[in-house]
């Protein structure tokens, strides 16, 4: 082909991609008008939820899963009943978390940055940026939201995100100098160090991510790259990251093989021992996997709920020092239900087994005991005050938040079989099961 006299489209198909590119364009035009309205609404609908600071149910945001006790907006905007939120979420489709923080930045919009409100009403500004902008503002005393909206709003159609995060910088240090103070004092207890064992899956692999005070990552870095180079002089023909990543775990046996003793600091005298390793691995092997060394068997690794092969639990319980406990099979149907309120630890097993997470429509909160950040409470179905059993079958995981919004008596739901849930509210009625939830308003629901 003679590219320099053929043309690369003949007029037909030219002619053909004008007319999709019009027709993305007013697609893309329709779906910017229906974002606008439905912002719009929200603010409306909020304006009919708002409740007083005594009364102790406004919403509030949480960050990393904790409640911190703001307001979902920042001084001077309303604050929403917690309880109305609750079932904007799940009408919206989205976790009790991502819900608070969507309200928030709608009421941050329409309160409390009154001109980049008004110019994304106009379009000039899109929705997904205005709410991010408002995002950042939740903290701001009223003078330096303003200083950011009149500065923020002729821009914020190009304005950068480092300049936004500048300028909030700016008017917390212009207006609340000893926030701006106390932020920068603060920051060291950000740090942190997390292991994420939710995303480990059947290779057997964890990610690993931390804020670290500088010196401490230098004397860890010191301690990983001396021990990763001893590994390789000793023979280890793994590649310098894998040999680093050994060494990390050979630090912290090094560190749980060793039994605490803690001292009183005045007399010197041993106060008590923290004993030493006590990590529990639950893992899921069947007969015919522990009986055949094919590297094709799939096992389960209960802690993370997650697949892993069953060479590598062999690895894993190989490892000296290490102690084998089978455990007898549980029916996650079974029924044994006790007398009293308090729940057994093989009912509460049972129960999480099943139900991975809360059972309220869209909510992940996990029910691992590896969840740090925020928990899940087992919620009697019937009440027990009422006549309800303490049993499998009366069940189920709630988070702190939705199980306050059942307890209220804003929702309700009832168990149709083990691990399938029916939810009613106010706008409507969800069906939760182990594939997710099913708006019964929207779609036909499943086959049972």
């Amino acid at each position: 082909m003679d590219l320099g006299t053929t043309p690369l489209l003949d007029p037909a198909d030219a002619s053909r991609s004008q007319e999709l590119l019009a027709e993305i364009r007013e697609h893309r035009t329709v779906i910017a008008e229906r974002e606008i309205a439905t912002v719009r609404a929200i603010a409306e609908w909020a304006a009919e939820h708002v409740v007083d600071e005594e009364s102790g149910d406004a919403a509030t945001l949480t960050e990393r899963g904790l409640d911190t006790g703001l307001p979902v907006a920042g001084p001077g905007a309303p604050l929403i009943s917690d309880f109305a939120v609750m079932e904007l979420a799940a009408l919206l489709g989205r976790s009790l978390d991502s819900g608070r923080s969507y309200v928030g930045q709608v009421i941050e919009l329409a309160y409390r940055l009154p001109k980049t409100w008004a110019r994304m009403l106009d379009g000039q500004v899109p929705v997904w940026k205005a709410l991010r902008v408002a995002d950042t503002t939740r903290t701001l005393p009223e003078d330096a939201v303003g200083f950011v909206d009149r500065h923020l709003a002729p821009f914020a159609h190009g304005i950068t995100w480092a300049q936004v995060d500048r300028l909030v910088e700016e008017a917390l240090a212009r207006f609340d100098p000893d926030a701006a103070e106390e932020k920068r004092r603060e920051a060291q207890d950000h740090r942190h160090f997390d292991i994420d064992l939710q995303q480990t899956g059947y290779d057997g692999v964890a990610h690993v991510s931390g804020v670290l005070d500088a010196a401490d990552a230098l004397d860890l870095e010191h301690a990983i790259a001396r021990r990763a180079k001893v590994l390789g002089q000793l023979g280890c023909e793994e590649e310098l990251d894998v040999r680093r990543s050994i060494a990390a775990g050979e630090l912290a046996r090094h560190d749980l093989a060793l039994d605490l003793q803690i001292a009183d600091p005045d007399t010197g005298k041993t106060t008590r021992t923290v004993p030493g390793r006590k990590v529990e691995l639950v893992l899921h092997l069947s007969a015919t996997e522990v009986s055949t060394r094919s590297t094709n068997n799939v096992a389960r690794f209960a802690n993370t709920r997650t697949p892993i092969s069953a060479e590598q639990i062999r690895e894993w319980t190989g490892t000296p020092g290490t102690t084998v406990i089978v455990r007898p099979v549980l029916d996650l149907a079974g029924h044994q239900p006790v007398d009293s309120y308090e729940i057994p630890d093989r009912i509460r097993r049972q129960v999480t087994l099943r139900d991975h997470h809360c059972v309220f429509p869209h909510c992940t909160v996990s029910t691992s005991p590896t969840n740090r950040t925020s928990r899940c409470d087992l919620d009697h179905i019937q009440a027990h005050a009422d006549g309800g059993a303490t049993c499998p079958c009366n069940l189920a995981p709630l988070c702190r938040g939705h199980h306050r919004l059942k307890t209220a008596g804003r929702m309700t739901y009832r168990m149709l079989t083990p691990g399938t849930y029916l939810w009613t509210g106010p706008t409507g009625q969800w069906l939760v099961d182990p594939t997710g939830t099913h708006d019964l308003h929207a779609t036909d629901p499943p086959d049972q």
